[in-house]
């Protein structure tokens, strides 16, 4: 366990790691999945509210962060022309579940169910920025998912006790985070379509 104090320094990164999302989507660099932003938005506003009911103490300031920052990039996505991704079948599907998963942690009366209930809605949300990153890696920016990981991780080490309640859902941010982040500096969906690209036109001529 590290001081707990060092979440301060967690969320410092969260804003520097905001900042720069917000200024590549106000230039159109970034396209913004909102589904995505729009639930997280939603979910880090009402986890934070749970975390500060339940006392799970200055951990809760990472949780804010996760609400806070997306609603300023739903806001920045409005501004820029450019600065949204087209919204498909799939964005609204997972945006249905995600959402009834909301409902359903709002209204389930066992505190860990509603718990597992709400990180699984997360997790449901970032399912079309995990594909985006996946095949459309340039429209994205890493810096914001990877200082979201680092985040995650010193909140986790500031918990006195791991509870279900403290770490489930930075945990669960902590592996979508990294997990975002690796797919778009690696490219590894862009280079597997220019290589069946490849195959086709080879196979054409």
């Amino acid at each position: 366990m590290i001081d707990p104090r060092f979440v301060f320094l967690a969320a410092a990164l969260s804003l520097f790691g905001g900042y720069g999302y917000i200024r590549d989507t106000l230039r159109g660099d970034t396209s913004p999945n909102r589904v995505t932003w729009g639930l997280w938005a939603l979910e880090g506003v009402l986890g934070f509210v749970v975390e500060i009911q339940q006392h799970v103490g200055l951990a809760s300031l990472m949780t804010l962060m996760l609400g806070f920052v997306p609603v300023v990039v739903i806001l920045a996505s409005l501004k820029s022309p450019h600065g949204v991704w087209r919204i498909g079948r799939f964005d609204v599907v997972c945006g249905c579940i995600a959402g009834a998963g909301l409902v359903f942690w709002g209204v389930v009366n066992q505190p860990t169910i509603a718990l597992v209930a709400f990180v699984a809605a997360d997790q449901v949300a970032a399912l079309p920025t995990v594909r985006k990153a996946f095949l459309a890696p340039m429209s994205e920016s890493p810096r914001l998912f990877f200082l979201g990981f680092v985040n995650c991780a010193i909140t986790m080490l500031t918990l006195r006790h791991f509870t279900t309640a403290g770490a489930l859902f930075p945990g669960c941010v902590l592996v979508t985070d990294l997990t975002i982040g690796l797919l778009i500096v690696t490219r590894i969906g862009a280079r597997r379509d220019l290589r069946a690209k490849a195959t086709r036109a080879a196979s054409a001529s």
